[in-house]
């Protein structure tokens, strides 16, 4: 299955894709694990947001970039989340390359910093981020954050 891939900034969502990116988040978070958290945490206005559409239009895959200076000092990427049914098809590995191919040309010469789930550490490691702290509790759930150089 292809996605068709979109940028925006939160204000040029129009109100589907904003109820499809939460829909898809709580889905993902806090039903499938079991974690009862504020997903609304003030940054989604100050971040991109990069959605991936089937060719029904259906969500599928979703994260955000948080501006540089709100979260870490380095552009974030964050609220990574993938459909069920996508996972095992590459889109996981296409998601990310996709946010990091546009953290480099919005934020030259920047790095990434992020709060990883811990045990998604060999998947973030692929694409070239590197563990940068011990693991901390976020919510009950197991984290790292983890960083990538400058490209």
């Amino acid at each position: 299955m292809t996605l068709r891939w979109t940028w925006c900034r939160f204000g040029d969502l129009d109100a589907d894709s904003v109820y499809d990116m939460l829909a898809l988040r709580n889905r993902i978070f806090v039903v499938e694990q079991n974690c009862a958290y504020l997903d609304p945490d003030g940054l989604d206005r100050d971040s991109w947001h990069l959605l991936g559409r089937d060719d029904a239009g259906v969500l599928r895959a979703y994260l955000r970039v948080v501006d540089p200076g709100l979260k870490f000092a380095e552009p974030s990427i964050g609220r990574v989340v993938l459909d069920a049914a996508m996972r095992g098809s590459g889109a996981a590995d296409e998601l990310l390359r996709v946010a990091l191919q546009r953290c480099d040309e919005v934020w030259p010469g920047r790095g990434n910093r992020i709060g990883a789930q811990a045990h998604l550490q060999r998947f973030y490691g692929r694409h070239g981020f590197v563990t940068a702290g011990d693991p901390y509790d976020e919510d009950g759930i197991a984290h790292v954050d983890m960083w990538r150089a400058p490209r």
